[in-house]
């Protein structure tokens, strides 16, 4: 059954409890949820005090019935009643003690498990200073919560024509909205909240294995002078089409390689690049050559088709990638940027690939 609770300072709880269960019980419950000792409550049905020993359906508590907790004088005891009680950060004074008095109740630990299964694993787990960090976490989120709670209270008791009060009004009415979408998000659209990895494949460039980074929103195919050289191409590149690269920041473009073999798969294909000046950027499959070569970017089947579909070679999973591949792709958005033009020796304002690969 589902009772309600009000505290002292009118916290308002709702608790799912078993009629059956003990006063003590729901007292121990009410120390997690308030922070208040069990030794320091002191709990009222319909006016009349709640024994310890008493059950809740021996008290006729019944579904949705109203429960008053009030703060009670401590009474005096041995030092392990203080070691059960709570820090005011909502941490254990004693975690070991507070942990062990919980796990000596199955009953307790049973509703812990229905109602907040991270802290049941922390009590029935060996890390203390892990349940150390949930309690914490609690007490937060309760300040937290209570702290707006008062805040939408006083916004309510405002004065309706206080111009300063309307604006708070209408950023908490447009925050609930936002609020209201984000808990939509999780519910029917959790994967948006993943982490997208970038489209990567295998290929040989003039016979040396590379990661290409396939961006069909750069319109230019690139390589970078470092991996040029390794490829054993720096020395064909062509030195009148340098210049600089405009876009979110600039590179310099050190020339263009006009022809060089490629392979995909099994199948050779020729390719073009422009040579940067970006160490942190090594080789990217642009647009240009996804046209020549017909390519298909096929994300239900998660491959690369080339050649009309001659050739299919997966997208790399994430742990198949370097991790500081995954850190180019912001250098690569950099380096081919939405609407960056490049002026060179021999072509005015001829278009180089535009921003990164978005969702892919």
């Amino acid at each position: 059954m589902r009772i309600t609770v009000m505290t002292a300072d009118e916290q308002i709880l709702s608790l799912d409890v078993d009629p059956h269960e003990t006063v003590e019980n729901l007292k121990a419950l009410l120390e997690v949820e308030t922070m208040v000792p069990l030794q320091q409550q002191q709990l009222l049905f319909n006016g009349r005090e709640m024994n310890n020993s008493e059950k809740l359906s021996g008290l006729g508590v019944k579904d949705d019935d109203l429960v008053m907790m009030v703060s009670g004088v401590a009474s005096s005891g041995s030092a392990s009643r203080n070691d059960l009680s709570l820090n005011p950060d909502g941490s254990a004074v004693n975690p070991a003690a507070f942990q062990q008095q919980i796990r000596q109740d199955s009953n307790l630990i049973g509703q812990l498990f229905q109602t907040d299964p991270e802290l049941a694993q922390a009590v029935v787990g060996n890390d203390l200073n892990k349940l150390q960090e949930i309690l914490r976490a609690r007490h937060q989120r309760r300040s937290e919560l209570r702290q707006q709670e008062e805040e939408e209270l006083a916004l309510l008791q405002a004065d309706p024509f206080d111009v300063e009060a309307q604006k708070k009004i209408e950023a908490a009415i447009r925050q609930k909205g936002i609020d209201e979408n984000w808990a939509a998000a999780l519910e029917y659209n959790p994967e948006g909240f993943a982490r997208v990895v970038m489209l990567y494949v295998d290929m040989e460039v003039n016979g040396v294995p590379l990661k290409a980074f396939v961006d069909s929103g750069a319109q230019s195919t690139i390589i970078s002078k470092s991996c040029a050289e390794r490829c054993g191409l720096l020395r064909l590149m062509d030195q009148r089409y340098k210049g600089i690269a405009h876009g979110v920041g600039q590179s310099e473009i050190l020339g263009r390689i006009h022809v060089a073999p490629i392979k995909i798969g099994e199948i050779f294909y020729p390719c073009s690049f422009l040579v940067l000046d970006s160490p942190n950027m090594e080789f990217l499959f642009g647009l240009d050559m996804l046209r020549k070569h017909q390519c298909i970017i096929d994300l239900k089947n998660n491959v690369l088709r080339v050649g009309g579909g001659e050739v299919s070679v997966p997208f790399l999973q994430e742990k198949d990638i370097p991790s500081r591949f995954l850190d180019e792709e912001r250098h690569a958005k950099q380096a081919s940027s939405s609407g960056a033009s490049v002026k060179t020796g021999t072509t005015k304002n001829a278009n180089v690939p535009s921003g990164g690969q978005s969702s892919g």
